[in-house]
């Protein structure tokens, strides 16, 4: 399908000629190798660095890192690998501690991206538990996160629990 295709519209033979049928295949790559980037350098400003072990869009293992957007939300970005690349941005809400000032529990939801063959983008909500030890610049944090695939085909994944554990900068 040519770029033209996708926009219900022919284009132009002499363009064609000059860039090839398959401009679209290669704008999409640049785009995607873009966002690579752009996710992969806000990883070097994370307030909380780490890996994450389980389930992510299918894959196994992530880069996880936190950013923190206001006192009781963050961004939770993950990069995984495995059977392609994965990108999740969520936005979590944080809440109350839980019996102390250590043990919070938080809610969230963003977009999610697999860069594979087939390409998939959706949406994938959060919900999970997350610890500081104290004295430690250390944190862990479980979590489930659901996935509702919109493109290439629609389904939805339950299966997205997982570890994470994380540096925490500051501290």
């Amino acid at each position: 399908m040519t770029a033209g295709a996708l926009c219900g519209i022919d284009i132009c033979p002499a363009f064609q000629a000059a860039y090839g049928p398959n401009t679209n295949h290669l704008s999409m790559k640049k785009i995607l190798l873009a966002l690579l980037f752009i996710t992969a350098g806000q990883f070097a400003s994370a307030q909380e660095l780490g890996i994450r072990f389980g389930d992510v869009l299918g894959n196994t293992v992530a880069v996880d890192g936190l950013f923190q957007v206001g006192e009781f939300s963050r961004i939770h970005a993950d990069l995984s690998f495995g059977d392609g690349v994965g990108i999740e941005a969520l936005y979590d809400f944080l809440y109350k501690p839980l019996g102390g000032e250590a043990f919070n529990w938080y809610v969230g939801a963003g977009p999610s991206m697999l860069i594979n063959d087939p390409f998939y983008l959706g949406f994938s909500g959060e919900l999970g538990l997350d610890y500081h030890f104290n004295g430690v610049p250390v944190s862990l944090s479980l979590d489930w996160r659901p996935t509702l695939w919109l493109i290439e085909k629609t389904s939805f994944r339950a299966e997205g629990f997982g570890l994470n554990v994380r540096y925490v900068f500051g501290r």
